[in-house]
């Protein structure tokens, strides 16, 4: 009797010391703080090299702030923040899980009135100094570009809290030239339906959804919350959040979704993306969704009930729908369908289904992704005016990638038929400082001239004239941007010249980290990561042998820093 009572004790009390042992292992460790907030900012120490943990703020009126983190244990290798700026003398509630038991992070966590590095904000070493790239953490797409009352909102997919992708948020900044950027708070944070995926936004004029209480119109963004479920893959839903302070603060609908679950009709979980707009022949909203691999079109009177359409295969996420006029003139009229990919349908639309005429055709080469064109343009403006994400780099900086410089689009017949052309804004045009202008120079001429530029901020204009040479080109801080005449290629990618043509012109935007180019007045867009490893100094057209080639004229224009 005694051994067997032994033999029970033992069987009970190894598995209590197993668990006791090993509970770390097999369950989440939660350790919470309760702190006055008594600064505007929470500053998050973060090192990738550290286990990423989950961190949960309980602010005032039960607002909850959950995001997964690094939080560094020891030296971190950058800083985050969070604005509590608003909750000034009041008490939050921070808690961390999923650690083991002696993480530190959790004490690391500072208060302060400035963000963490602030002196050297928006002047390390590789931060584009003419493009927009958030303060902190991650961005890709651009989201909900719309102008209202002399202001162009860029929101875009951010992640606040690491210089990768995650954590999906809006970004929000911004611009009254679309040149100059303002980042201010964040627009969308995830909730019970999932992170904020991509979307757009839309000034809803004739408050047809009923969510303007005040003066200011109401503007509404649509956009993806993105969950994953345990054993079911990912659930992607198409939802509504409304804005009365002119897009600084939203409202989620609360019968969101507004679009559920389609999966069942597309047996494909990839569902996401919604491009909003006015159809006005039709007076309904119209809004353009990425499903499996293309387009879906839906119709709407209120924002909120939705009529699938129609759909156009061959498309992958981001997808964008527009009219532009042919030639400038406002009488003919096309439309224009892309995915993010880059690649575009030219064709008519009535409202519910989009006809292809002609494509798909490219109008770009390089890390250009996920563009979107802004909605609410004025009438007396009239440009189709678009930001793409620049899938570029910025590596042991605490931000990592970037927007590309706005551009506009334009319709126009060429010899192949109705082409898209993408040229930069000519707000560029406020960031000159100084101008160098020649023109019919042999290349040893230009060059010797060109040692006359200063600064790593360029916009260039130029047209080189083969006479003999079939590769020639311009070297900018050891980047070539080169030409094939015999194998019509730029930069290895397929583009001819006009038929008969040897002349190539060149708009270059040159920053820290990237060089944009326009063939040809745009009829094609070139971009690259520039090589931030070259020792390489100044500027070059090649070959240099007099008889090879000619430069019919150049401009060069130093750039000021859209910081200063």
């Amino acid at each position: 009797m005694n051994g067997f009572i032994k033999i029970r004790s033992v069987c009970i009390l190894l598995p209590l010391l197993f668990l006791i042992y090993f509970s770390p292992m097999f369950c989440d460790v939660v350790k919470g703080k309760d702190v006055t907030v008594s600064k505007t900012y929470l500053n998050f120490p973060v090192n990738q090299n550290d286990d990423e943990v989950s961190v949960e703020i309980l602010l005032p009126g039960d607002v909850s702030r959950v995001f997964d983190i690094n939080l560094a244990l020891s030296d971190p290798q950058y800083w985050v923040f969070m604005d509590v700026g608003q909750w000034t003398g009041k008490e939050i509630k921070m808690t961390v899980k999923n650690y083991d038991g002696t993480h530190a992070g959790l004490e690391k966590i500072v208060q302060a009135d400035r963000i963490a590095g602030q002196n050297s904000l928006y002047r390390e070493k590789l931060r584009p100094q003419f493009h927009f790239s958030s303060k902190r953490g991650w961005n890709n797409d651009p989201n909900g570009l719309v102008y209202y009352d002399g202001e162009y909102h860029l929101y875009y997919q951010h992640n606040p809290y690491s210089i990768y992708w995650g954590n999906m948020h809006w970004g929000h900044a911004v611009s009254t030239d679309l040149v100059h950027w303002t980042e201010i708070q964040n627009a969308l944070y995830p909730d019970e339906l999932g992170t904020m995926f991509s979307g757009s936004a839309v000034v809803d004029w004739n408050n047809t959804a009923g969510f303007q209480t005040g003066n200011d119109k109401v503007i509404v963004a649509a956009y993806t919350a993105h969950k994953h479920i345990e054993e079911e893959g990912a659930l992607q839903v198409q939802c509504i959040a409304f804005s009365n302070d002119r897009g600084r603060t939203f409202t989620k609908y609360e019968k969101n979704p507004v679009i559920g679950d389609r999966r069942d009709v597309w047996n494909s979980s990839d569902i996401r993306d919604p491009k909003v707009f006015w159809y006005e022949p039709g007076k309904h909203w119209v809004l353009v969704l990425f499903e499996q691999v293309g387009n879906s079109i839906y119709t709407s009177e209120n924002l909120k009930d939705w009529t699938y359409q129609s759909h156009i295969e061959g498309f992958w996420e981001c997808p964008e729908l527009f009219e532009c006029r042919v030639d400038d003139d406002p009488d003919v009229t096309k439309w224009v369908m892309y995915g993010a990919s880059g690649s575009y349908l030219i064709g008519d639309f009535d409202g519910k289904i989009f006809t292809p005429e002609s494509g798909k055709h490219w109008y770009k080469d390089g890390p250009l992704y996920a563009a979107q064109t802004y909605n609410d343009i004025p009438a007396s403006d009239g440009r189709r005016i678009q930001i793409a994400w620049g899938t570029i780099q910025s590596p042991g900086m605490p931000f990592n990638q970037m927007m590309l410089f706005p551009t506009v689009f334009s319709l126009r017949t060429t010899v192949k038929g109705i082409r898209l052309f993408c040229e930069p804004v000519k707000e560029i045009e406020k960031l000159h400082v100084k101008k160098y202008q020649w023109q019919n120079l042999s290349p040893k001429q230009i060059n010797k001239e060109l040692e006359k530029v200063n600064g790593d901020l360029l916009h260039i204009k130029c047209e080189l004239e083969s006479k003999t040479a079939p590769d020639f080109g311009i070297e900018i801080f050891g980047n070539r941007l080169e030409y094939d005449l015999n194998g019509n290629r730029f930069n290895d990618f397929p583009y001819s010249l006009a038929p008969g043509s040897k002349s190539l012109y060149m708009e270059i935007l040159v920053d820290r980290t990237s060089i944009e180019t326009f063939l040809d007045h745009g009829a094609f867009c070139s971009v690259r990561a520039r090589n931030i490893e070259s020792k390489e100094k100044g500027i070059h057209v090649y070959p240099e042998e007099e008889r090879e080639i000619i430069v019919r004229h150049m401009k060069v224009y130093e750039l000021k820093s859209i910081w200063e």
